[in-house]
């Protein structure tokens, strides 16, 4: 097969016909291995291009043809061949065989030949006002950057949340605020969400859809039973502290919120239910971290005189702040579509694709801020929460831009994340200003 390299290069220096190029490149590409090969190693159109700063149309070819690797050669042959036939073209390439090469990486490397060829061949015809963004390779990532993302520490910012705004809503309603309290929570909080974080490491790594994460926990470690002995060592540690202010307050139902919540995120990932795989780890994560955990944080702020009522304000507060928690899942799927995809797990991204996905996420930033306005209208969030959150509109505009253009750039849509958490901290913030500011208003009593 290296002969027949040499072959199609020499026919290209001499300025040899090429008008079998197109079928017979393509071919080239056929195999449903190739197509794997491909989708396992993060080689669609931003990787061809971080190559060799390529033809754009071979560019949108293969990353046409990677969405239809499970469909077989066919649908992967025939996305490829618009971009194939331009190399042709301007390459001046005739290859001479159409025998299938013995490894998917000789494919990609008579491939990256030709796309060599049609750009220094002909460099006016090669549109570079389009430059896909180089994809990161595992290569390029640092110790450091990958201690980094292990870690998660913004994602922490889900124990901060609840927290701040549920005391926030009691200081309003009832001039409660013990910052022991705050402060116990708080570091049993986190340790509640290591046990998610590590524990979803290593039962991802079970079923594979981490296996090619080098991020990941386990596979930094090589420990799958150890990282999960740590994680549930954090789950009873934070767990004792939790109940430890519920046993201070002297309320059942600050134990029973917050053991719920917990529940919550078992089943979201844990077998034997594992309800993330079939697309409900969004509802749960809303109702842990929003009516549940959020609502039991307010509750432990009150005072030895008696139990704080369950209010409006607080609902809605805890609605706001689900709907936020929520986003930072549901956009960290753009990324994992494919790898979800194999291995069975059916996020909501992985049933509605990404165009659809970006325009899900426009909408829940557009219901996240009429809810706000409307709540304060209707007296049940201080007018002063509005106000403040007026102040982060150019970060929801920022989460929707971000994500309309990139939801199909793979090297960039992993950031989409990280700005639903800047999303999250600043509507904490404006919540939690615009109640410490604001006025109590009256409420009925729900519980």
């Amino acid at each position: 097969m290296a002969a027949s390299m040499r072959t199609a290069v020499c026919c290209s220096t001499s300025g040899c016909g090429f008008g079998a190029m197109a079928s017979v490149a393509t071919d080239l590409m056929t195999s449903r291995q190739s197509s794997l090969w491909l989708h396992r190693n993060n080689l669609g159109a931003s990787g061809v291009a971080a190559w060799k700063q390529s033809h754009y149309l071979l560019c949108k070819g293969v990353e046409g043809g990677k969405k239809h690797h499970l469909k077989g050669a066919t649908e992967f042959r025939t996305s490829l061949r618009p971009g194939l036939k331009v190399a042709a073209k301007v390459s001046d390439v005739d290859l001479v065989t159409t025998t299938p090469l013995e490894s998917p990486e000789e494919e990609l490397a008579q491939m990256s030949d030709v796309v060599d060829l049609a750009t220094t061949s002909s460099p006016e015809l090669v549109d570079m006002s389009v430059t896909p963004t180089p994809l990161e390779t595992p290569e390029e990532l640092s110790q450091a950057t990958l201690i980094w993302r292990a870690v998660k520490l913004p994602i922490y910012s889900v124990a901060l949340v609840p927290l701040t705004v549920g005391g926030a809503v009691a200081s309003l309603q009832s001039g409660n605020f013990h910052w022991g309290r705050y402060w116990l929570l708080l570091g049993s909080s986190v340790l509640v969400v290591a046990w998610l974080n590590l524990s979803n490491d290593v039962y991802d790594a079970g079923t594979g859809v981490d296996k090619h994460k080098r991020e990941s926990v386990v596979n930094m470690t090589g420990s799958r039973e150890g990282v999960l002995r740590v994680a549930y060592l954090f789950l009873l540690a934070g767990f004792c502290g939790l109940v430890r202010v519920a046993l201070e307050v002297g309320d059942i139902r600050v134990t029973a919120l917050l053991t719920a919540a917990i529940a919550c995120g078992y089943v979201y990932q844990c077998p034997p239910f594992r309800l993330s795989y079939k697309g409900l780890g969004e509802p749960l994560c809303f109702v842990a971290f929003g009516p549940l955990a959020t609502t039991a944080f307010y509750l432990a702020q009150a005072s030895k005189l008696g139990a704080l009522p369950v209010t409006q304000t607080i609902i809605g507060a805890s609605i706001i702040v689900g709907i936020t928690t929520s986003l930072i899942l549901f956009c960290s799927h753009f990324h994992q579509i494919e790898s979800d995809l194999a291995v069975g797990k059916m996020s909501p991204l992985v049933r509605l694709g990404t165009e659809k996905g970006a325009k899900v996420v426009q909408a829940a930033v557009v219901t996240l801020y009429s809810l706000i306005v409307g709540l304060s209208l209707c007296k049940v969030l201080p007018l002063s929460c509005t106000l403040f959150s007026v102040l982060t509109l150019p970060i929801g505009i920022l989460v929707m831009r971000f994500i309309s253009e990139n939801h199909k750039n793979k090297s960039l849509i992993f950031m989409a994340k990280y700005y639903c958490v800047r999303l999250h901290v600043a509507i904490c913030a404006a919540l939690v200003f615009g109640l410490l500011t604001g006025r109590s208003v009256p409420a009925p009593n729900f519980w």
